[in-house]
């Protein structure tokens, strides 16, 4: 399903189905159909490629015979070698492996898709959007009020409230959030680890911003500490307990409005 509207002056707005989530694009001015088929293609492309939920996927028949990496095509390899870095980085809480041996890359691929998309406006020339795929958010420069973008946090215990708000700036320009509460628990957890039930990640690029939320919530408090020696990240994280670890830039409070 897809909806391109261009409501209020100098205003578009984008909305389609991908992955297995809604993403919206909000751009200051519109754009061009060509384009809209550019950015919805990003997302086509890497879905036809590494989606599970496609029997006729490359990543399916990899998941069914995992002999078959060897001979996989280039952007397959990449993809998987650039994971496996990812898995390194964060000490083994991220990993494209399930624990049934299935070889799974989703981790990265829907942040590569939303790259992608980003990397389509800015070559069409649109400086001012917003692309918020599932809640994992990449921006580019301001509102048409000129305001920087903000990113509504929700609370891990209370799906209807806004628990706090991030304005983006330079080097933070994407926000990804991994929890529990809607897709129940499906990141693959360190046996160590202390439970998270939500964490967030404001990143320069999406894919550190994405990576970083789901190892966090997979790996506990180690592996939060570990990531933020690495990475110049903010992090806001809940656990199950109500205890909260949050950068200074997320205790900003949320609007009542």
């Amino acid at each position: 399903m897809e909806r391109d509207e261009t409501g209020g002056p100098g205003r578009g707005q984008l909305v389609f189905e991908a992955m297995g989530t809604v993403v919206t694009l909000v751009s200051t001015e519109p754009v061009l159909a060509s384009t809209v088929g550019a950015v919805v293609g990003a997302f086509a492309e890497l879905e036809e490629r590494f989606s599970l939920h496609r029997e006729d996927s490359e990543a399916s028949a990899i998941g069914r015979d995992r002999s078959l990496i060897r001979t996989a095509s280039e952007p397959y390899r990449d993809m998987y070698w650039d994971a496996v870095a990812w898995l390194a980085a964060t000490g083994g809480a991220f990993t494209p492996h399930r624990p049934d041996g299935v070889v799974d890359l989703s981790g990265i691929v829907k942040a590569r898709a939303i790259e992608a998309a980003g990397d389509v406006l800015v070559a069409a020339g649109h400086l001012d959007w917003c692309l918020n795929a599932g809640g994992d958010v990449l921006v580019s420069g301001v509102q048409a009020s000129g305001e920087a973008w903000t990113v509504g946090i929700v609370d891990a215990d209370d799906r209807g409230r806004l628990w706090t708000q991030l304005a983006t700036r330079p080097g933070r320009l994407a926000v990804a959030t991994s929890g529990v509460q809607e897709r129940g628990e499906h990141v693959w957890r360190l046996a160590s680890a202390s439970t998270f039930t939500q964490v967030t990640v404001a990143a320069a690029d999406i894919e550190t911003a994405d990576v970083l939320a789901t190892a966090i919530l997979g790996g506990g408090v180690d592996t939060l500490q570990l990531v933020q020696r690495g990475y110049d990240i903010d992090v806001l994280a809940q656990s199950s307990d109500g205890t909260v670890w949050a950068s200074p830039v997320f205790l900003a409070p949320a609007p009542t409005t």
